[in-house]
């Protein structure tokens, strides 16, 4: 049973990225509104831009990763943890915290109440991820 069910999270795992990274996000980035994080590729050295869900509180923007370890922006923030985020078309810098031993469910309750349902959907290992702002 286990197996099968392994077998299914990789399916849905591909399937969600492939249509994520094909049609979603290039649409999305273009959204001004879009809330944004921006990572340095750890292989090429360039950025990255992600839309993702989240939200500010103080000086600290929390989002859970729908994929976990397996998301590239995740690989990303443990090769190099710093960050900018777009948040309402303003750019800010961070440092970027994964947190596994946080609640991914009770974070999402605080989120975003649409792309937390998105997340809780299709989401195959979710993992929290923290960015401390820096100061004006």
């Amino acid at each position: 049973m286990a197996g099968a069910a392994g077998k299914g999270s990789a399916a849905k795992f591909r399937a969600v990225t492939a249509l994520q990274r094909h049609v979603v996000n290039p649409l999305s980035r273009r959204m001004p509104g879009q809330t944004l994080l921006e990572t340095t590729g750890r292989s090429s050295g360039v950025p990255r831009r992600t839309p993702v869900g989240g939200r500010c509180e103080g000086q600290r923007f929390w989002l859970v990763s729908e994929h976990g370890d397996r998301a590239q922006y995740v690989r990303n923030i443990r090769a190099d943890p710093r960050v900018r985020v777009r948040v309402s078309g303003r750019w800010y810098t961070g440092t970027a915290r994964l947190l596994p031993d946080d609640d991914p469910y009770a974070r999402l309750a605080a989120l975003p109440r649409l792309n937390s349902a998105v997340v809780r959907a299709v989401g195959t290992e979710l993992l929290t991820v923290r960015v401390d702002l820096d100061a004006d």
